[in-house]
């Protein structure tokens, strides 16, 4: 065993208690010491074992409302004292400094209490002192001592101490100490994030402690891993585990839904709808969404608003599909669906989603606020001879909910609350336009009387040409272009109605 330490002394002061019990034991048996504060203290003596007071052996009583209770030389110096070095050995002698070779503690519940809503006193008082000094003194010591900074590391340490006579090798202490400054160092972003929320410092900090590994990334020779709590956001009912694709298909298909109130479903290839439709029932929205496109919905990523019963299982049951997202099934709804093993039957919950996106680039990252608006027919300007009727204004809204989550360059055709078409990842916006009326002839569909909305303006009229040859109504876009009086002459002329919002909505 490399540098093994047996462990003779032991300082233990937690928060949580669970499992702690065994772990007591067994340091009991091979004849620790144990130091200790308060409840903990109470624990131990109820185990029937032997315990010191932290207070004995530094000599003062906790105080301050037991803000200060190990802060002191007695204790550190116990911790930090390098064993080989003879100076620090006298020191320990001269003082009557015990040796502590482990160090059991975790934190206050900061994050906990934060999210229980507390008062900020409460709050604050939650902010450990003791606790973090004692890890990282601890952790930094890796060389001599032992620290335990989680309850999820009392088992791997009773194994440890079971199967070497109550010693540890240096392999094993260095691997708690880069635990127990992961500990430290998730504790500390929270508290600053904390403090962060009003004239935030501009710095990233970010601390997320739950880590997937997916079978790959976005392709095979790729690892991928996801950092964050799926079973927060979704009951998995059904199906093998998400992968990195079905992820960012997953993340895509919910932030297109929660545009959406009245029944509605939505299907996603690659990040980009092929079929929405909002109908009086989910099934009707179903059949509808599907119709748009079921060449592309094969495989796809299905999400809706609305429970999904027996007879909507069934439609659904007819295509091939990687997941299927919902508030809720009915019973049968379930039987039907969960027939094929393979696929994912996600139910969601609902849970406060980030209000900021964050992404890698070059050699650091960028962050943006998310795109929460998008514009209804009250921020619509008619700026043509000819005005939407109220049919139309709806179909644009639509069609902007759509396009804003759409990759740019896009074009989207709408009517009667369906996704028609739409041209997406273009490089020309006449690109785009001329997808979106291919794909839409060829599933047959009349674009005549149907809206279009764009992501960006029109820098020539050539787009608003096109569309209104082809048969469009009704033109939807942000407006900001020097040459928007040509576009708006265009749409005069081939008798189309246009409004523009004053806002891009740009996806890259």
């Amino acid at each position: 065993m490399n540098h093994p330490v047996k462990i003779k002394n032991a300082l233990v002061s937690v928060y949580y208690k669970d499992n702690l019990a065994p772990l007591i034991q067994i340091l009991h048996k091979y004849g620790v010491t144990f130091y200790s504060t308060g409840g903990t203290e109470a624990f131990i003596r109820e185990l029937d074992i032997p315990v010191e007071k932290v207070e004995d052996l530094t000599g003062y009583p906790s105080i301050l409302g037991g803000r200060v209770k190990t802060l002191h030389p007695n204790v550190f110096g116990g911790i930090l004292s390098r064993r080989p070095l003879a100076e620090d050995k006298q020191q320990l002698e001269t003082y009557e400094i015990p040796e502590i070779d482990l160090v059991i503690v975790d934190l206050y519940p900061f994050e906990e209490t934060v999210a229980s809503g507390a008062a900020e006193q409460d709050i604050i008082e939650k902010i450990d002192i003791g606790g973090i000094s004692l890890i990282r003194a601890a952790a930094k010591n890796f060389n001599d001592v032992v620290i335990i900074s989680s309850k999820n590391d009392y088992t791997e340490l009773e194994e440890i101490l079971a199967n070497q006579e109550g010693q540890t090798s240096l392999e094993q202490r260095k691997s708690f100490a880069k635990r127990a400054f992961n500990t430290s160092s998730h504790y500390d972003t929270a508290i600053f994030n904390y403090f962060n929320q009003e004239e935030p410092l501009e710095v990233y900090k970010q601390s997320e402690q739950q880590a997937q590994v997916l079978r790959y990334g976005e392709n095979p020779h790729q690892k991928g891993v996801f950092f964050g709590d799926l079973n927060a956001m979704f009951d998995k009912l059904n199906g093998k585990e998400l992968s990195y694709n079905n992820l960012v298909d997953v993340d895509a298909a919910v932030a297109i839904i929660d545009e959406f109130t009245e029944p509605t479903f939505a299907i996603l290839k690659h990040t980009n709808a092929c079929g929405v439709a909002s109908r009086n029932t989910v099934k009707e929205a179903w059949i509808a969404a599907l119709a748009c496109d079921p060449v592309s919905a094969f495989g796809g990523v299905l999400i809706t608003n609305r429970e999904v019963d027996r007879e909507t299982a069934e439609e659904i049951n007819n295509l091939f599909f990687e997941v299927l997202i919902a508030p809720s099934y009915s019973d049968e709804a379930i039987q039907v669906l969960t027939a094929k093993k393979n696929r994912i039957i996600l139910k969601r919950k609902e849970v406060k989603l980030p209000s900021q996106q964050v992404k890698t680039l070059l050699n650091g990252l960028i962050m943006q606020d998310k795109d929460n608006t998008v514009e209804g027919p009250q921020e619509m300007t008619s700026v043509t001879n000819t005005v939407p009727t109220e049919a139309q204004y709806q179909d644009l809204y639509f069609a902007n909910k759509i396009v804003k989550h759409t990759k740019s360059n896009t074009i989207v055709f709408a009517k009667d609350n369906t996704l028609i078409a739409s041209g997406v990842g273009q490089t020309s916006r006449v690109d785009a336009l001329k997808q979106a009326i291919e794909k839409a002839v060829s599933f047959g569909f009349e674009i005549k009387g149907s809206s279009m909305a764009s992501d960006a303006f029109f820098p020539f009229p050539d787009c608003v040409e096109i569309a209104g040859d082809a048969g469009v109504a009704a033109v939807l876009q942000p407006g900001g272009s020097i040459k928007d009086q040509l576009s708006i002459d265009m749409a005069n002329e081939k008798g189309v109605a246009m409004v523009t919002t004053g806002v891009r909505h740009f996806k890259h």
